[in-house]
């Protein structure tokens, strides 16, 4: 399939304010490759023997776009497609080598992965996470009872984190980082973890933030999800950019492709 990008109201009204633009961006890793296995064949043979080498993967392949202020923006592709890549590269954890990106704010990245202390109850946790942001001590205390009741965790937020599920500890992430309203949210696949009471709240919160004109990013494989929070939606594939516009066009179009077609007879 083609590269296209589909234009829509969203990309291409000027007087919009532009939050994020990326310009002309590749990302490129450098990894060790081990060369080939030994076999019954190339036993012997010292030109199979393994060496370390230096391979270069290619995961985003210049990639451009504009991203306005009050837009969620959902962000689709297969696995491997350069997507968390991206969004690391936009919250400036991950280095491009071609182009640029500008932010108009600093992006605050929720990923699954991202970092509570396991020793530490869920309260604390949250304390600190909200010092992180810049909330005080004291706003944090007063905030702690609705993180909490969002995160569903009212019967374990005083027992240390090791103790919590990867779904749990997902779900608490997610209830401190949006307790605060931030110009530029990135959210990477935090909403495929918790269940469909929690999804739903979630979807509720991101909406609820990008009416009050933040700025939000959602790497997600639920379509539903995209659809039911999104106002413009971009598919990455094997690191380019194949289309952005309207997120019905465009999940059809990505459904069109990812189908099993059948066999001929």
């Amino acid at each position: 399939m083609a590269a296209t990008t589909k234009k829509t109201k969203s990309n291409m009204d000027d007087t919009r304010d532009p939050i994020v633009v990326i310009d002309g961006v590749d990302i490129i890793y450098r990894v060790f490759s081990s060369g080939k296995l030994a076999n019954r064949t190339n036993i012997g043979n010292k030109k199979m023997e393994r060496k370390l080498k230096i391979r270069e993967v290619h995961a985003v392949k210049n990639v451009s776009f504009t991203v306005y202020r009050g837009e969620t923006v959902g962000i689709i592709g297969t696995n491997g497609s350069g997507k968390s890549s991206l969004l690391r590269a936009i919250a400036g954890l991950t280095q491009v080598q071609n182009g640029a990106i500008y932010a108009a704010a600093r992006p605050v990245l929720l990923g699954v992965g991202a970092v509570l202390l396991p020793n530490l109850s869920g309260e604390k946790n949250i304390i600190l996470g909200g010092l992180a942001m810049g909330f005080s001590k004291s706003a944090m205390h007063e905030n702690t009872a609705s993180i909490t009741e969002f995160a569903g965790l009212e019967d374990f937020i005083d027992l240390p984190m090791r103790t919590y599920s990867s779904g749990m500890s997902a779900r608490l992430r997610f209830a401190i980082a949006t307790s605060r309203n931030h110009d530029i949210l990135i959210i990477d696949e935090a909403l495929s973890v918790g269940d469909q009471q929690f999804r739903k709240r979630s979807e509720a919160r991101m909406r609820e933030m990008r009416e009050k004109a933040g700025t939000v990013f959602l790497v997600s494989h639920s379509l539903d999800s995209i659809l039911d929070t999104c106002s413009r939606v971009i598919w990455l594939e094997k690191g380019v950019l194949m289309m952005d516009g309207d997120p019905k066009e465009v999940c059809a179009a990505y459904n069109d492709y990812t189908s099993v077609k059948p066999a001929a007879k």
